[in-house]
């Protein structure tokens, strides 16, 4: 799966952004996991300008980025997120 998403990737980066591509593309929107106890809404994926790949959670109105790399699944885990276990091999 990594040498598939990174195939034309020469840089970190360029991996990283292949990667995240997957993730966008086949990752089920909306899922409900649970951070710190609380349940919230995964409502997408982003990358940021420093390279890292970040789940938009939300609760009610409170919206955060959490790390995709931090970011617990929940049982059972949503279509597509083999993608994050993927990019959490990679980033060992």
């Amino acid at each position: 799966m990594i040498e598939e998403a990174t195939v034309d990737a020469y840089s970190e980066d360029e991996q990283v952004a292949g990667l995240f591509t997957m993730i966008e593309e086949n990752l089920a929107l909306p899922f409900t996991t649970t951070v710190l106890g609380v349940e919230v809404s995964v409502l997408g994926v982003d990358l940021t300008e420093d390279g890292r790949v970040v789940a938009r959670c939300a609760r009610g109105s409170v919206r955060q980025s959490i790390g995709i790399l931090d970011l617990p699944l929940p049982e059972p885990a949503p279509e597509g997120s083999r993608w994050i276990e993927a990019y959490r091999h990679w980033a060992r």
